[in-house]
């Protein structure tokens, strides 16, 4: 498994990771029919404009065939007004590829970026 930084043409990947693992994770607890709505193409959007978003901080794992099986992002939000700190905002992953460690993995890459900008 490798761990990276997200490039642009890695937004459909993401995409596919984050409403499969809303679909999974969220199953009892939100409607189906909420779930069922959740659009790649949407998210795909989204996440090309969060990876264009320079003060966004995304990175992927991905199986040696290059298939992404989660991400993790970190930033600043609005309302951290916190000096020198910032926020972990998502780790997604997955539900075949849980319990190997890659979620650790994907929170050791987050954290080293915090520690490059000294928060």
């Amino acid at each position: 498994m490798k761990i990276r930084k997200a490039i642009e043409q890695d937004a459909p990947g993401i995409a596919k990771v984050h409403v499969d693992s809303w679909r999974t994770t969220y199953k009892e607890i939100l409607p189906s029919t909420f779930l069922t709505s959740l659009s790649y193409e949407k998210r795909t959007t989204l996440w090309e404009n969060n990876i264009a978003d320079k003060t966004n901080y995304i990175v992927v794992s991905e199986t040696d065939e290059g298939h992404i099986t989660g991400f993790g992002t970190a930033s600043k939000r609005d309302t951290n007004t916190i000096a020198n700190s910032g926020d972990l905002t998502s780790i997604y992953l997955l539900d075949e590829y849980h319990s190997q460690g890659i979620g650790k993995l994907l929170m050791k890459a987050l954290f080293l970026q915090f520690k490059k900008l000294s928060y």
